[in-house]
């Protein structure tokens, strides 16, 4: 029993050496290819939302889906992801997509 966990601890600062070696790995982003449609609320939207991610993770969402589809989008970025959006912009962001998108 001994035997085996001292070969498990050794296997594990092994991984942890091998790990902390390791090369990091860059390449380059695409650009982004979606804008913000303009709108009432863009420029809330752009300041909060572009923050995180580009137009085309909206661009890319179904269309037509209505303000409750985006009230639960709004709020998975807020409560899920943590985005720092305040109820008054959460409110006039989930406006604008609905709207918009």
């Amino acid at each position: 029993m001994l035997r085996i966990a001292g070969s498990a601890l050794l296997a594990l600062l092994a991984a942890l050496t091998a790990a902390a070696w390791a090369a990091p790995v860059s390449y380059p982003l695409p650009e982004a290819q979606a804008a913000f449609r303009d709108g009432p609320g863009a420029d809330v939207a752009r300041a909060n939302c572009a923050a995180c991610h580009s137009a085309d993770y909206i661009a890319t969402q179904p269309p037509r889906q209505g303000r409750a589809f985006w009230a639960a989008e709004v709020t998975k970025m807020i409560k899920v992801y943590g985005a720092p959006v305040d109820e008054t912009d959460a409110l006039a962001i989930t406006d604008y997509l609905a709207a918009t998108y």
